[in-house]
């Protein structure tokens, strides 16, 4: 995981406002209206609705298709149809329904028909056709149970004729719908202004003559009717929660409804409507069909309601986009009633959580590979989707494509502004480093979000030394091929080991191999690092030897230099050609180290600060004070003989007889000095130099200024 800076933070949230405010911008207003269209289907689908249509507080009676094709009905102009509409409704009325409210408009009379007949016009000879109709109106209006509706506009209103208004003492109401600028019908208005005053829409006043309360519009401009405040994003709208996708209205087909006044069936209509809001409208295949949030997901003309008379007909509902527009009225009433209207966020509180999402994913992006990020984009859509459909059903709706719209946005320009951006180091040292650096390496550096500085810096390092011992007589009895062979497989194993232990390998020469640790990578524990893989590394030649053909007979040893301290690492070169590389006198001990191994027939040599960055780690035999050449200031040196603990009797017997020994030379007891190193002198070449110099000084003591320094005069 990548880590974030301060200047990825700031550019993560720059993107994340970015976003966000795009994705909540009012040129892409629709997106909110869409994340209603996801929500309704996706409730749907997963929850659905088990709501019995009986319960419902409102029903529709349709004029539908079966009407059109039911006689007296069929081949009749609709204007013919008043007296058998007025018949039903009073029917409807007297079952014990609540309101009656038109949700289709009689803008004529056949009684006004100027089509010559004979020697009168038509409507002439029609006249009273209405009469019963309009008395029917009269009673049902002035029992308070009839709305009329009727379509407000600036250039061609649609009203009922003339006569219908007179009947109804003008109790009509508006019908008119909001519609979104992708023409889909989400919120519905909830009144009017008519004369400078408010009129309730028809839905509103159905609902409120059902709950026998006036709508009340408040301070605010919020709609509050008996005791509920209707939820309104757009000012003076309500919008519609299709909570059943339309089976929760029952729909009763008008043809049947008329067969059953003719059969007389009052208890029909007391159990179909008594205590209901009615809804007369059309559910027809190409009439006055209308786009809602149900769009997407498919919904129902109603569900059809039980029948009087007429045999059901053998089709059966099918899911579509579109809906008759009577539901959506149907809808808004029962909303009302029930107290369900969808409550959407305000467009602050929308703009906030998509900038949080945006933000989120941001940093996703920011800190995770690409296709990570992808992956944490979908979990997260995916849980906030969850969520959101789980708060949609208590009619809570949550912005849900701008959000994820917007965070993929941001996950795209982060993505973008990391490639151009942000990890151009990155790329940059992946490629310097890919062909001479362990992966591993590489990526404790790219973690660690700390890049080499070209041209040299100081960092504190520990350096690593080897040569093979006697070499060039070894290569002199090899074929080329053998010789290219042994040096791979040596070179390939002790690199393996080195890297393994974030180690770098700065250059090979001949069979030499020079390396640090602690650098390209910060490593805290390059010291630890360094002297665990000097001695893997001299496990693994003996290994070799043992068991590789292309060792087989030549027993090779290697020697091998440590020492730790401060160092210039970097790019060095010319301006054209340049290796990363490390330079200083720490290098320089170190090599010195490797060299000063074969005058104490050990394998590996630390330098004293080596060792004191390794703490109690391992178990070391301090082999001597030496000054090795070209430097003046005398160093101690000591083996690693294994990790703390891990190390053998006879390898503890040796380093105790070994430390007793070097303790009476430092003390000019030459004598003791030669008895204590003789102990261990036959298996240990170090006890076996130092007790041939400790019986030489015994017999011919050195002079009182004697220091106990061995100063190398070779390399």
């Amino acid at each position: 995981m990548r880590r974030i800076g301060r200047r990825d933070m700031v550019a993560a949230i720059l993107i994340a406002l970015l976003a966000g405010g795009v994705f909540t911008s009012p040129p892409l207003e629709t997106l909110q209206g869409l994340s209603l269209d996801i929500l309704t289907a996706l409730r749907g689908k997963i929850i659905g609705d088990r709501r019995d249509p009986a319960t419902s507080p409102v029903v529709v009676v349709a004029i539908d298709g079966e009407t059109y094709d039911t006689p007296p009905f069929k081949g009749s102009p609709t204007q013919t149809w008043t007296r058998e509409i007025g018949r039903v409704l009073g029917s409807i009325a007297e079952g014990g329904a609540k309101v009656i409210g038109f949700d289709v408009i009689f803008p004529s009379s056949i009684e006004q028909s100027e089509i010559p007949f004979g020697e009168a016009p038509l409507g002439a000879r029609m006249k009273g056709f209405d009469r019963d109709y309009l008395i029917a109106l009269r009673r049902l209006s002035d029992s308070g149970k009839l709305v009329l509706g009727e379509i407000l506009s600036n250039d061609h209103p649609d009203r009922p004729d003339r006569a219908q208004q007179l009947a109804v003492k003008n109790n009509i109401r508006a019908l008119n719908v909001h519609t979104d600028s992708d023409d889909v019908i989400r919120r519905m208005p909830l009144s009017f202004s008519i004369a400078g005053q408010p009129a309730p829409a028809m839905a509103v006043e159905l609902a409120a003559r059902a709950l026998g309360a006036k709508p009340e519009i408040g301070p605010t401009g919020m709609t509050n009717l008996s005791g509920y405040a209707v939820p309104s994003a757009v000012p003076n709208t309500l919008t519609l929660n299709f909570r059943g996708l339309g089976r929760d209205v029952p729909a009763y087909s008008f043809a049947d409804l008329r067969a059953c006044v003719e059969k007389g069936d009052r208890d029909f209509f007391r159990r179909a409507f008594e205590g209901k809001v009615v809804l007369l409208g059309t559910i027809l295949n190409f009439e006055d069909r209308k786009l809602t949030s149900m769009r997407l997901s498919g919904g129902y003309d109603g569900s059809p309601g039980s029948r009087c008379a007429l045999p059901a007909p053998a089709s059966t509902a099918k899911t579509r986009s579109d809906v008759a527009g009577v539901f959506v009225h149907a809808t808004v009433v029962r909303n009302l009633i029930e107290q369900d209207a969808v409550t959407e966020l305000g467009s602050p509180m929308r703009t906030i959580l998509t900038f949080a999402f945006a933000a989120i994913i941001a940093c996703a992006a920011c800190m995770l590979a690409p296709f990570g990020a992808v992956i944490a984009w979908l979990a997260l859509t995916a849980v906030y989707t969850a969520a959101a459909v789980g708060v949609f059903v208590h009619a809570l709706a949550l912005p849900l494509t701008e959000p994820a719209l917007a965070s993929l946005a941001a996950l795209a320009m982060m993505t973008g502004y990391r490639f151009v951006l942000a990890d151009r180091d990155e790329r940059f040292l992946r490629k310097s480093f890919a062909l001479y650096l362990a992966p591993e390496v590489i990526e404790t550096m790219v973690a660690s979000g700390k890049m080499p500085a070209l041209g040299g810096e100081m960092r504190n390092v520990t350096m690593f030394f080897s040569d093979l011992s006697g070499f060039s007589s070894i290569a002199e009895t090899m074929t080329p091929g053998e010789l290219v062979t042994l040096m791979n497989e040596y070179l390939s194993a002790m690199t393996d080991i080195i890297e393994g232990h974030s180690g770098y390998v700065d250059k090979y020469i001949g069979d030499s191999i020079v390396a640090m640790f602690g650098a390209p990578a910060d490593d805290p524990a390059h010291a630890r690092n360094a002297v665990r893989a000097a001695l893997k590394c001299h496990g693994k030649l003996a290994e070799l030897n043992a068991g590789h053909p292309a060792f087989a007979g030549h027993g090779l040893s290697h020697r091998i230099g440590l020492n730790s301290g401060e160092a210039v690492v970097g790019n060095i070169g010319s301006r054209r050609r340049f290796n990363y590389t490390v330079m200083s006198d720490t290098v320089n001990v170190a090599s010195r180290l490797e060299g000063a191994n074969k005058y104490y027939g050990i394998a590996i040599m630390a330098s004293e600060a080596t060792v004191a960055q390794t703490g109690d780690t391992f178990a070391w035999r301090e082999l001597d004070a030496i000054r090795v050449m070209g430097r003046g200031e005398a160093i101690r040196v000591f083996e690693p003989l294994a990790e703390m603990g891990a190390e053998t009797a006879t390898q503890a017997k040796v380093a105790a007889a070994y430390a007793e020994g070097l303790t009476c030379w430092r003390a000019r007891e030459f004598a003791k000095a030669a008895d204590a190193f003789g102990k261990t002198a036959e298996t240990d070449p170090a006890s076996a130099l130092f007790e041939k110099r400790a019986r030489a000084l015994a017999a011919s003591p050195p002079p009182s200024d004697w220091t106990p320094v061995n100063i190398l005069e070779g390399k």
